[in-house]
């Protein structure tokens, strides 16, 4: 049985996903399975796969599902006692695997794990794992900045879900209506929902410097309108998920003038504000029963 599911979520996207898949096969680790979940591609993006990794477990959806459905289906037929969720536009280096597997193996309490994602430019970082600031905002570490300035393990709040490797019996454990990253996300700040859900069951993250990968970024092409909607609402639903009201009040004072400053540049400047602002409205009953379950669940151990 395969120590590693690897799972990758394809759209469109053949000319990075040749790079990627070659660089998961020529990994010094040995023991993984490749699961690539197909969100409708056009592309030959499945003649390729069929042909040259007849090995790989393909599933195939007819539309795009969006980046959380898809790594649930991945992960529900994972075998490995480790899952890596890999973006197609992400290649590794040879012993990215070997590295994230070591750092993690012999520690029980850590259930996440984050490589040194750098940029396509081979100098400049793309993430170094998730902060969440005092304002609730979402950044991931080290974003632009040399890749020297990283190079020591610390734990973070999580990683990001391009290149993050979780172990398997954690993503069982934070389960909820049968999703593991949650499919109301469709993708963007999925990974910090996840990564939180994990944090209130006792779980924690580390960042593995040695283990390095490279990442193209945003490379479906959606519009900047649409990450923006994406961002502003899903940023509101992981609040109701997660926060704790005392730290709301803590908070408040940095997170008010970022909120209403970004409302007012939404409503002047993005076409989806409307529909963002009814997503929030249609989906904050499901994320208060989210809520119920995470609040009310019991921390490991």
């Amino acid at each position: 049985m395969a120590e590693v599911s690897v799972i990758i979520v394809s759209k469109d996207s053949l000319k990075f996903l040749k790079k990627c898949l070659s660089s998961v096969y020529e990994q010094s680790f040995r023991n993984f399975e490749v699961i690539i979940v197909d969100n409708g591609s056009k592309d030959g993006t499945l003649d390729f796969i069929r042909k040259n990794y007849p090995d790989a477990l393909l599933i195939v959806n007819e539309k795009n599902l969006g980046f959380c459905k898809a790594n649930n289906q991945g992960i529900e037929v994972a075998k490995g006692k480790f899952v890596l969720t890999l973006n197609s536009d992400v290649y590794l280096d040879r012993g990215y695997i070997e590295r994230m597997v070591n750092s993690v193996s012999n520690l029980d309490s850590v259930g996440m794990a984050s490589g040194r994602v750098l940029k396509f430019d081979l100098k400049h970082i793309d993430s170094c794992g998730l902060h969440l600031s005092k304002s609730r905002r979402f950044f991931d570490i080290g974003r632009g900045e040399l890749k020297e300035k990283f190079i020591s393990t610390n734990y973070i709040f999580g990683p990001c879900a391009a290149a993050a490797l979780y172990r398997k019996d954690m993503l069982e454990e934070i389960k909820h209506f049968d999703e593991y990253f949650d499919n109301d996300f469709f993708f963007l700040v999925e990974d910090f929902d996840l990564a939180w859900r994990a944090q209130h069951k006792g779980w924690k993250a580390i960042f593995v410097p040695e283990a390095i990968c490279y990442h193209f970024r945003n490379s479906s092409n959606c519009s900047r309108d649409f990450i923006q909607y994406l961002s502003f609402r899903n940023r509101i639903l992981l609040l109701l998920k997660n926060e704790k009201i005392s730290s709301v009040l803590i908070n408040l004072p940095f997170m008010l003038p970022y909120d209403i400053l970004r409302l007012f540049y939404m409503a002047l400047r993005n076409k989806y504000i409307l529909k963002a602002i009814c997503d929030i409205f249609e989906l904050t009953p499901r994320m208060i029963k989210k809520r119920k379950l995470i609040v009310n669940s019991n921390p490991r151990g």
